[in-house]
């Protein structure tokens, strides 16, 4: 039951990552269906290797760790990656280089994915990591102290290489939230960001509240593609902003 449950999940954000929207798509308004209220884009927490790197102008490398949700099959393009990609190119100086890379680590668990940070930092090397992470321990009941030293112990490398870390915790499905005990990972995640002083974007609670105010409907798994193209695009444009803030770039930094 637990395979088939991680498959729907997989199926819903993984069909809910992606090749990189090209420097001169357009970056419209914030869909009505995006909205999301403010303290779910904000952090207290800061990125200062992002806010050097920008200004210094120097080319802003993004390396986004995640599993199948991290990608759409067959629209790479639509995925929250690329969309934030396109997002953060439209909205710092035209000068700026914005490069996002996806590293897949298919239905591993943190442990396991950490375990592959030191070789991985030191062939990308990028300014900031995103890192996806929960799902797969929650799956497979990992013990959630267990899960919480397996995080910390792949903040400390992925820090330790340099790099800025923002966390991402699990995504929101209604049709599994009764399954899986989801809440001893989502605090344990909030629990290391802090111990950390580095941003958690909280995938989890802003796919609910999108579920919960009827933007999404999440529980019907019919939607197929479409569906997660819509919710990766509101993810990528979230995610966009959420750096942008954590960077605590002024509006000169920024495009009007």
């Amino acid at each position: 039951m637990k395979a088939k449950v991680l498959l729907s999940l997989i199926l819903l954000c993984g069909g809910l990552a992606a090749p990189v929207a090209r420097a001169g798509d357009a970056a419209p308004a914030v869909p009505a269906a995006c909205e999301l209220p403010s303290y779910l884009l904000t952090s207290e927490s800061q990125l200062p290797k992002v806010a050097a790197a920008i200004k210094a102008g120097k080319p802003l490398e993004i390396l986004v760790i995640g599993t199948g949700s991290t990608r759409i099959p067959a629209s790479e393009d639509a995925s929250y990656p690329a969309r934030m990609q396109a997002i953060l190119k439209e909205k710092l100086p035209p000068a700026e280089a914005v490069q996002v890379s996806v590293e897949i680590q298919s239905k591993r668990t943190a442990e396991e994915a950490a375990g592959t940070f030191v070789k991985l930092m030191e062939a990308k090397r990028p300014t900031l990591v995103i890192w996806q992470t929960g799902t797969v321990d929650a799956m497979r009941s990992i013990d959630p102290d267990e899960f919480r030293g397996a995080v910390t112990e792949g903040v400390a490398a992925l820090q330790n290489a340099g790099a800025d870390v923002v966390l991402m915790n699990l995504q929101y499905s209604p049709r599994t939230e009764t399954m899986i005990s989801v809440p001893p990972y989502l605090d344990n995640m909030k629990v290391v960001a802090q111990e950390h002083d580095i941003p958690l974007f909280d995938r989890f609670a802003m796919m609910r509240q999108w579920s919960d105010q009827g933007q999404f409907d999440l529980f019907n798994p019919a939607h197929g593609p479409e569906l997660a193209k819509r919710v990766h695009d509101c993810l990528g444009r979230a995610l966009a902003q959420f750096v942008i803030d954590a960077a605590h770039l002024e509006p000169a930094q920024q495009q009007n």
